[in-house]
């Protein structure tokens, strides 16, 4: 007897408004897309599309003499950001195919090129769908599946075919940037050594019916061993509900069969199985949105399951049928985490809202060589602030919390003024890293503008002649910060390079402060300095730096404002009066 096969679980994912959820809404006859919140799918949902549909809806199959085994598909509709695209089982993704959707006209995206580093990273087979190619100016649609798509191309007016090639040949480029050789599916020879592009349209159906027998015709030659059904229920939580007397959870069933008073067990953060028995299960219906109760539910599926007491689980992670043996289900739970939740000893603080989220912000933190030294699911708290505390003294380029998907707890809310944490959160993953990156750059040029101050100081004060409070002993007198920071101890020099003397006290409002910015106006006290004599008929006084000096900050000039380049040059014209080698 031949062991029976399971829906492949394919995920259709790509950037925002690319066409998902529509290409999505075609095979199944539906219009959810409108019904979204703006247009864009807001958390993850299946559909259980059966064989029957697939054989009605793609005539093409009973055409081409494609005899159909697979029971049909579980389609898996993404948000547009990556780590959606990341769900995860023990040994890879979760997918076991996947529909990149590219809008032709606006092709890769930073989303799609998330995606694509995703599906790289988890070895997902994948098909491109080339949609919208209906936007094309001049486009001539035709849905006679007589005719065909490759006809249909090939038959556009000149203008037309020559636009569409530019544009699929764009996308094919920058395909092998990343690796992947593509061409059009009617190209290609060897399904294994290219991947396929089906150009196509979710609005007016053209190429649809391509995408489906591709799909088809790819999960039957490719994944047979893939999808035999073993015995033991495997799958991943998608989503917690939390209600007044129990909980339920959205979970995708990958493997095996599961039933109504079945114990199983899910993993907690760090690996431990939490056992529980699920008191009812209901299973999503074909082509639609509702659950219907059930005795037993085979994979592949989505799945509905109320426990029969609270727990605390988490998005994303994974579940499998208990038979008793905890230390076994330990195991494979804590062998599978440390698989998916890899740091180092050093490096910043990174939290997500599910497992796959987190998994995927770290492949992509990884990719853009910043370190990790904690990770976790859930909102930021006061622990992740006591890491990153630690860090401060350690790098400050790692006291850093990213949150990704997630908010800060109201009682870590406090924390978040006075300290040099920086706390960066962000919905879209790419928008995240590119925030870091921004700060972690911005965060070296001041670390290394402080080393270059912390040997010399560059600033120019002009004498306010209006604000003289004591003459000598010391002098003290007004003066405004006309570039440069002013501090105590620092040297002063005038326009003939005479030495003045050295700053003890800087005032503000008759307060004594550490450092004085670009545009205030403090006053200063200078011992050993006769004003009258020495600083009456002067206007400006220069921090006096050596040769040395002048060279580091001219190697560092990068790090230096335009005021500070300014008075940099001011310093070496008064040093050159006397010497006109000085500083080169």
């Amino acid at each position: 007897m031949t062991q029976k096969i399971r829906q492949p679980i394919v995920t259709i994912c790509g950037h925002v408004d690319h066409g998902k959820t529509s290409i999505l809404d075609y095979f199944r006859g539906s219009s959810l897309q409108e019904s979204e919140a703006g247009g864009i799918t807001q958390k993850i949902s299946f559909t259980l599309y059966p064989k029957e549909q697939i054989e009605k809806a793609c005539s093409l199959i009973a055409k081409k003499g494609i005899k159909l085994e697979i029971p049909g598909f579980l389609f898996i509709d993404t948000p547009g950001h990556a780590a959606f695209t990341n769900l995860r089982k023990r040994g890879g993704s979760l997918a076991d195919l996947a529909i990149l959707v590219i809008d032709i006209n606006e092709g890769i995206k930073p989303q799609t090129a998330e995606v694509i580093q995703i599906l790289k990273f988890n070895k997902t087979p994948f098909l491109i769908a080339l949609n919208k190619i209906d936007n094309i100016s001049g486009w001539r649609t035709n849905k006679d599946s007589n005719i065909g798509l490759q006809k249909n191309i090939e038959s556009q007016p000149l203008n037309v075919k020559s636009l569409f090639d530019e544009r699929y040949m764009t996308i094919e480029g920058s395909l092998s940037n990343y690796g992947f050789d593509s061409d059009l599916f009617y190209n290609i020879e060897d399904f294994t050594k290219k991947i396929a592009m089906i150009p196509c349209s979710a609005r007016t159906g053209e190429g649809i019916q391509e995408l489906m027998m591709m799909l088809c015709g790819l999960s039957q030659k490719y994944l047979a061993e893939r999808l035999k059904l073993g015995k033991e229920a495997k799958g991943v939580v998608l989503e917690v509900k939390k209600e007044k007397s129990n909980d339920y959870a959205e979970a995708i069933l990958y493997d095996g069969e599961i039933g109504k008073n079945d114990e199983i067990a899910v993993a907690n953060i760090e690996g431990n199985p939490i056992i529980t028995k699920i008191r009812s299960i209901e299973e999503i219906q074909p082509l639609s949105t509702k659950f219907k109760a059930k005795e037993n539910v085979t994979a592949a599926t989505g799945i509905r399951m109320q426990f029969s007491e609270k727990m605390d689980i988490l998005p994303g992670m994974p579940f499998l049928s208990y038979t008793g043996d905890k230390e076994k289900v330990k195991e494979i739970f804590r062998k599978e985490l440390t698989e998916t939740i890899k740091t180092q000893n050093k490096g910043i603080i990174a939290k997500a809202d599910s497992l796959g989220s987190l998994e995927a912000l770290l492949v992509l933190l990884k990719q853009s060589n910043i370190p990790v030294l904690k990770a976790g699911i859930g909102n930021i708290n006061k622990a992740d602030f006591s890491s990153a505390k630690a860090n401060l003294e350690i790098d400050e380029l790692d006291a850093i919390i990213l949150g990704f998907n997630v908010s800060v707890n109201e009682d870590a809310k406090e924390l978040l003024t006075g300290t040099k944490i920086k706390v960066i959160t962000e919905e879209v993953v790419y928008r995240l890293i590119e925030k870091l990156e921004e700060f972690r750059l911005e965060k070296k040029k001041e670390i290394e503008k402080l080393k270059l101050m912390e040997l010399a100081t560059l600033c120019k004060l002009n004498i306010l002649h209006q604000y003289v409070f004591r003459a000598t002993k010391p002098a003290i007198f007004g003066v405004r910060v006309e570039a440069g920071k002013l501090n105590p101890n620092t040297t002063f020099i005038d326009e003939e390079e005479s030495k003045i003397g050295r700053v003890k006290n800087i005032q503000s409002d008759k307060t004594s402060i550490s450092e004085a910015t670009e545009g205030m106006e403090v006053a200063i006290s200078i011992p050993g300095v006769n004003f009258e004599k020495e600083l009456k008929d002067r206007k400006f006084l220069y921090s006096d730096i050596g040769e040395k000096q002048f060279r580091n900050f001219k190697k560092n000039r990068d790090l230096l404002s335009s005021g500070e380049m300014k008075i940099l040059g001011e310093i070496a014209e008064i040093k050159r009066k006397k010497n006109p080698e000085w500083g080169m």
